[in-house]
């Protein structure tokens, strides 16, 4: 699960971009909705709704269009300003960013096809989900929490980091259009592959 989580990705995509321009927060709130959606896939699995989960793909295939769009707007905002402005960092915590950045996690997890295969399709070749007790599903939800969780997480650290050593070295215009130009091909993978 942990290697899985650190593949990058539109998740790890929009941790990094929540997490550098609007704080460590605001990325932490992405990785709490990604968890979350992690979480309703086991639930399906452990539920024996499978199928739904699987038809969840091409329910969310609209979600992901417009999240690949999404990113390719802001990657190209990011890789088209002058390098005379700064990257705008916006590190207050309102409830609205939060909620928005959580949010934002928990739908892309929920049309990330990656976690639908694992989930409905390989994790009941590594766990016996007949025979599963109470202990078995709490340790599966702590796996799932610390293994997807941490490492977003850490991407979510890294990033905010970078963003304010970027800050400090006059980097901005260098950082903003290796940030653009990532974000630009991870929301045209998204699309892609929608």
């Amino acid at each position: 699960m942990g290697t899985l989580a650190a593949i990058p990705s539109a998740s790890v995509a929009l941790v990094v971009a929540r997490s550098a321009t609007l704080g460590i927060a605001n990325g932490l709130a992405v990785v709490g909705g990604i968890v979350l959606g992690d979480l309703v896939f086991i639930a399906f699995a452990l539920l024996g709704l499978s199928v739904i989960a699987e038809a969840m793909g091409s329910l969310f295939m609209i979600v992901k269009v417009i999240g690949g769009i999404y990113l390719i707007w802001l990657g190209c905002s990011l890789f088209s300003k002058s390098g005379e402005t700064e990257i705008k960092v916006n590190k207050t915590n309102n409830n609205w960013s939060l909620a928005a950045s959580f949010v934002a996690g928990f739908v892309l997890a929920l049309g990330d096809i990656k976690a639908i295969i694992f989930y409905a399709s390989l994790l009941p070749v590594f766990v016996d989900l007949s025979a599963i007790q109470s202990s078995d599903i709490l340790t599966l939800i702590f796996i799932t929490i610390f293994s997807v969780g941490g490492v977003k997480a850490i991407y979510a650290i890294f990033s905010d980091k970078v963003a304010a050593y970027a800050q400090k070295t006059n980097m901005e215009s260098t950082a903003r259009k290796t940030v653009g130009g990532l974000m630009v091909g991870a929301g045209g993978y998204l699309i892609v592959k929608a």
